[in-house]
């Protein structure tokens, strides 16, 4: 395991259109901080698209996939982690396509999504940047492939 569930990890996004931190749940996700933590470190997510943004309805952005088309991910799957967290406003979540199947995608909540809670390993909070979040551009890749996604620049993970 690369993270120390005893510290606090923070992720911090830099996107094209500002700045979104997260803090991460180790105690609560370990696994999935831990995969999380070590993309990040290891640069996959740096210059990926936001390849999904549903803004209105307020749902959610995904990203982690460096296709951009929502089928992408790093090659491997891990088992999903569940607890009492919630999916509310601001939460980052595991995107998935069924049971036990996290990879890198990710998501992060406008609004609170109760039918969400249960079937996606919450792992995280964001704790800065929702004025950057509702800049992103509305993206779905299976109306428009081609449309241009905002850019993930790159996730810098803080140790404490």
């Amino acid at each position: 395991m690369t993270i120390d569930t005893s510290k606090k990890y923070t992720a911090v996004m830099e996107t094209d259109k500002g700045k979104l931190v997260l803090e991460l749940f180790a105690k609560d996700a370990p696994a999935t901080v831990n995969n999380f933590v070590f993309l990040a470190r290891e640069g996959f997510y740096d210059g990926n698209t936001f390849h999904r943004v549903i803004s209105s309805p307020p749902f959610m952005v995904q990203g982690g996939d460096p296709t951009g088309t929502g089928s992408g991910g790093p090659g491997y799957r891990f088992n999903d982690e569940f607890s009492s967290r919630k999916h509310g406003t601001g939460t980052l979540s595991m995107a998935n396509s069924g049971a036990n199947t996290n990879g890198s995608q990710f998501f992060i909540t406008y609004a609170p999504q109760p039918h969400l809670d249960g079937k996606h390993s919450v792992f995280g909070q964001l704790i800065e940047g929702m004025d950057v979040l509702k800049k992103l551009t509305p993206r779905d890749p299976s109306k428009n492939p081609t449309f241009p996604g905002d850019k993930l620049l790159r996730v810098t993970i803080r140790e404490e």
